[in-house]
C-alpha cells in the first residue's frame, strides 16, 4: 500500500498499530500528523476518547516543494515509511507501535542536518458541553434531556516532555446514573465499576528535544491547544516517542509511576523493533487468503477482495491485546466526524453508537473470522467483556424477575447493564414508556433481545473446538446464559397461564424478538436454533467442563426446545422468522440464523433445500438487497453453497472503500471505518473456501471455478491447511497434523 501524494485530511489517513494502540497517520500541508487511539480510554460518560493528535515537521521543511513523496504501509513488518525529497534534501520517517508495550516511535533520518518540531494537540483543554443532537458518542445519553459534559484533560510540560492525562471524576460517572435509573442500588456491589478511577494519558518526548512553549489553532472545525517540543540542535537522526498508559488507578501517582516504568522499560529494550516485526511476520504466516496473485491487477475485483481481506485483518491485528474488544464502529481508527457524516460536526472523539457501549449484533461479526484465521490470541478480550460483567447480568435478572441466569441485553455498557437511552428517561424523546414492564428496555428495537449472549457462547465453544485452549473461565458465562432462557420463559408463561411449559411440555419463548426484526415474537427461529446448537455442544464437552448432573439437565433442556417453525411461501417450504410476531422493525434475516451462525442447516446437512428456499422465498428475502455493514447475506449464500451469489456478495463486501485506504469502509449505518462490514466480508470469503461438519473438512464449497487462490486457514482440532488452486487444479494441499488429511473432502470439479 503505497501513496505517492500527500493527503487532503484525516479521512485519507493510513492505519498503524500494535498491541492495543492505533494511529491514523497522514501527511497534510507538508506536516506529518497522527491521531492516537487506545483500547479502554473511557471517560465519565463512557465515551471512548482519543489520546490526542501529534503534528511533526522539519526545519527546513523537506516536505515543501517536494520533487518526490511516498507513504508506504509495510504491512508484513507492521510499520509506515514516509519519504520526501526536495531541493534542500531527503528525509525519511519510520513510524511503528511496539506490540508488547504501549510506546509509539517516530524515527527520522535525513541527508542534511534538520531540526524536528513536534507538538501534542488537545481539544479537551476546557470542559465542553455536548449538544443534545451530538450525544451518539456517549450512547447512553443520546436523547437525555439534561446536561452532558466532556471534562477537560490535564496537560503540562514535565521538563522537556509533554504529559497529559484524563482522570474520571468519581461523582460524574455514567455508572452511577444507570444504577439509579434502572433500580439496582441494592445490588450495586455486584456490578463491576469499569469507570471508577479510570485514567488514561501519556507523554511525548524525544532524544535531544526541549520544551518549546504552547500555541493554539483550529484543525478542521475544532479548536485545539498545542504543547510543543523541538530539537535542541540540528541532526541527521531523530527519535520521538510517545509512551501511553490506560487503566484504573486509585491515585495519579500510581498512574504516573506505571507510565514512567513503561518509559524505562522501553529505554532499556534494544530489541523492541525486531520483536514487533517478528510478531507481525508471525501473524501473517499463520493465516492468509491471496486471490489471483499470479496476475495482480489493482482493478481486478477478485484481486481486490484478497488484498482488502489482508488489509482488514491488519486492522484487527492492531488491537490484538487490548483489554476491551475492537469496536465494530471504527475500532481505534475514527477521525473527525464531519468527514463521516456532515450533521456530526464535532470533535475527533465523536463516533456514532458509542464508545464504551457495545452492540452485540455488530460485535460478533468482528470476532467470528478469527477462528479460521487462527487468531485465537485476539479473541479473549471479546469473551472477557462478558465474563467481566457476568455478575451484573445475573444481579439484574434476580432483581427484576427473581430467578437465576444472566440477561445480557443487545446494547450494553461495558459494566454489563443496558444503555440508559434504551431503558428510557423520565422525559425527552427517549422517555420511558410507563407501560413497559420493570426490567425491560423501552427501546422497541432491542427490548426482549437477549439471544446474542448465546451466539457468543457458541463462539467460545468453537474457540475451544478450533484451538483446544482451556475455556474454564468462560463456562460460567455460557451456563448462566443457558439457564436464563430456561428459567425466564418458564417464569413468563407461568405468570400468564399458571404453568411453566405448554401442553406438549415445551418452553414458550414469548415475548421475544427475532433479531431486531420481528418484534413481540413467539418462538423465534434464531433463539431456538441457538439453544439447539449450544445444548448439543455442551453435551459433547468433557466432564472437566460439564458434570454428569449438568449433562442430565441439558438433556432435559433439549427436550423442552420447540421445533424451528416452518412455513410455505410461493409453494416452497421455508423457515419462519418466528412462530408469530406483532410487527417488523429492522432489515435482518433471522430465519437464516439457523444457517449462520448456528449451523443447523447447510451443505451436507439435512433439509438443505428448505434453507435454500428460505434464502430465495422466505419472509425476509427482500432484505437480501441490504448487503452493507452488519449484513451477513453473503455468509448465508456461502454456507448454502450458492457460489454465484456468494461470489457476487463478497466482491460487493470487500470492494475498495471510497476512501484512500481501501479497508476504511463506510457503506451503512455504522461508523467509519466500518469494522463489522469487514468482518462479515472475511467470514463470507472463508466460508466460500472451507466449511466443516462433523469430522469432515470441505474445500471450495462455494468457490467460483475461475478464481485462483492460495490460502492458509485453520480448522477444528488444531488443524491447519495450506492450499493453492490455479486454473481449477489443486497445486498444493498441506494438512497439519497429517492425520487430518483423510478428513479433507475435495469437490469433483477440482483437478488433482
Amino acid at each position: 500500500m503505497v501513496w505517492e501524494n500527500q493527503s487532503k485530511n484525516a479521512l485519507e489517513s493510513m492505519p498503524l498499530g500494535g498491541g492495543d494502540v492505533g494511529l491514523n497517520v497522514w501527511v497534510e500541508n507538508n506536516e506529518l500528523l497522527f491521531y492516537i487511539g487506545q483500547s479502554g480510554t473511557f471517560d465519565e460518560n463512557n465515551q471512548m476518547l482519543k489520546h490526542g493528535r501529534v503534528r511533526i515537521s522539519s526545519e527546513p521543511n523537506l516536505f515543501e516543494n517536494g520533487m518526490s513523496f511516498s507513504q508506504e504501509l509495510k504491512i508484513n513488518e507492521g510499520y509506515i515509511l514516509i519519504k520526501s525529497q526536495n531541493t534542500d534534501g531527503h528525509i525519511e520517517f519510520k513510524l511503528w507501535v511496539d506490540v508488547f508495550k504501549p510506546v509509539i516511535h517516530v524515527e527520522a533520518i535525513s541527508d542534511i542536518p534538520v531540526k524536528l518540531h513536534a507538538q501534542y494537540e488537545s481539544w479537551r483543554f476546557d470542559d465542553l458541553e455536548i449538544p443534545l443532537g451530538l450525544r451518539h458518542s456517549c450512547f447512553s445519553y443520546s436523547g437525555f434531556p439534561g446536561t452532558v459534559t466532556t471534562y477537560k484533560d490535564s496537560v503540562s510540560f514535565q521538563k522537556d516532555a509533554v504529559q497529559w492525562y484524563h482522570h474520571n471524576k468519581t461523582d460524574k460517572l455514567l455508572y452511577n446514573f444507570i444504577i439509579k435509573q434502572q433500580g439496582l442500588e441494592e445490588v450495586k456491589d455486584q456490578v463491576p465499576n469499569t469507570q471508577l478511577n479510570r485514567t488514561f494519558g501519556g507523554v511525548l518526548y524525544g532524544e535531544g528535544m526541549v520544551a518549546n512553549g504552547t500555541d493554539t489553532g483550529k484543525h478542521v472545525s475544532t479548536d485545539y491547544k498545542a504543547w510543543k517540543i523541538k530539537s535542541e540542535e540540528p541532526s541527521k537522526k531523530h527519535h520521538i516517542k510517545l509512551a501511553l498508559n490506560t487503566g484504573q488507578y486509585e491515585t495519579l501517582d500510581e498512574w504516573g509511576s506505571t507510565l514512567n516504568n513503561t518509559r524505562l522499560e522501553d529505554k532499556s529494550d534494544k530489541s523492541a523493533f525486531k520483536n514487533t516485526v517478528d510478531w507481525w511476520q508471525s501473524y501473517w504466516n499463520r493465516s492468509y487468503i491471496l486471490l489471483n496473485t499470479n496476475k495482480p491487477n489493482p482493478v481486478d475485483s477478485v484481486w481486490q477482495v484478497g488484498r482488502n481481506y489482508q488489509l482488514f485483518r491488519y486492522i484487527l491485528g492492531c488491537n490484538a491485546y487490548g483489554k476491551y474488544p475492537s469496536k465494530f464502529n471504527g475500532s481505534l481508527f475514527t477521525v473527525d466526524p464531519i468527514f463521516t457524516a456532515k450533521n456530526y460536526d464535532w470533535t475527533p472523539d465523536f463516533r456514532a453508537w458509542g464508545g464504551g457501549s457495545f452492540t452485540a449484533q455488530n460485535q460478533r461479526l468482528v470476532y467470528w473470522p478469527m477462528l479460521k484465521s487462527g487468531d485465537f490470541d485476539l479473541m479473549p478480550p471479546q469473551f472477557n467483556f462478558y465474563t467481566r460483567a457476568l455478575s451484573a447480568a445475573e444481579a439484574r435478572t434476580k432483581v427484576y424477575w427473581n430467578h437465576e441466569g444472566a440477561s445480557f441485553t443487545e446494547q450494553l455498557e461495558n459494566f454489563g447493564l443496558p444503555f440508559a437511552g434504551g431503558w428510557g428517561f423520565d422525559s425527552g424523546n427517549r422517555k420511558r414508556d410507563p407501560n413497559v414492564a420493570f426490567g425491560v428496555q423501552t427501546n422497541t428495537f432491542v427490548n426482549y433481545h437477549y439471544v446474542n449472549q448465546l451466539e457468543f457462547s457458541l463462539m467460545i465453544l468453537d474457540y475451544y473446538k478450533f484451538s483446544g485452549n482451556d475455556i474454564s473461565d468462560y463456562l460460567p458465562f455460557i451456563k448462566s446464559s443457558l439457564l436464563f432462557f430456561d428459567q425466564h420463559y418458564k417464569y413468563r408463561l407461568k405468570e400468564e397461564t399458571g404453568k411453566s411449559l405448554d401442553k406438549n411440555g415445551k418452553l414458550v419463548f414469548f415475548p421475544s424478538t427475532a433479531a431486531e426484526m420481528y418484534k413481540i415474537a413467539k418462538n423465534p427461529s434464531d433463539v431456538l436454533s441457538a439453544l439447539t446448537a449450544i445444548l448439543h455442544r455442551m453435551l459433547e464437552l468433557p466432564k472437566k467442563y460439564v458434570s454428569k448432573k449438568e449433562k442430565e439437565y441439558y438433556t432435559g433442556y433439549q427436550n423442552r426446545i420447540p421445533e424451528i417453525p416452518l412455513d410455505i411461501k410461493e409453494g416452497h417450504k421455508v423457515i419462519k422468522p418466528a412462530e408469530s410476531w406483532e410487527y417488523v422493525a429492522n432489515q435482518e434475516i433471522p430465519e437464516l440464523y439457523p444457517v449462520f451462525p448456528y449451523g443447523i442447516y447447510g451443505i451436507h446437512k439435512p433439509d438443505l433445500d428448505v434453507a435454500v428456499n428460505t434464502y430465495y422465498y422466505g419472509e425476509s428475502n427482500a432484505k437480501r438487497k441490504f448487503t452493507a455493514c452488519w449484513s451477513q447475506v453473503g455468509i448465508f449464500a456461502a454456507r448454502l453453497g450458492l457460489k454465484d451469489e456468494a461470489a457476487r456478495l463478497v466482491i460487493d463486501k470487500l470492494d475498495n472503500a471510497k476512501n484512500k485506504f481501501p479497508a476504511f469502509w463506510h457503506s451503512g449505518p455504522d461508523w467509519l471505518p466500518d469494522v463489522d462490514h469487514g468482518g462479515s466480508g472475511m467470514i463470507n470469503l472463508q466460508e466460500m473456501l472451507m466449511q466443516t461438519h462433523d469430522d469432515s473438512i470441505f474445500l471450495f464449497p462455494a468457490w467460483p471455478k475461475d478464481w485462483d487462490v492460495k490460502f492458509k486457514l485453520h480448522a477444528p482440532q488444531k488443524t491447519v491447511l495450506e492450499v493453492e488452486l490455479k486454473d481449477g487444479k489443486l497445486i498444493q494441499l498441506n494438512v497439519y497434523p497429517k492425520s487430518m488429511r483423510k478428513r479433507v473432502r475435495i469437490p469433483d470439479w477440482v483437478k488433482h
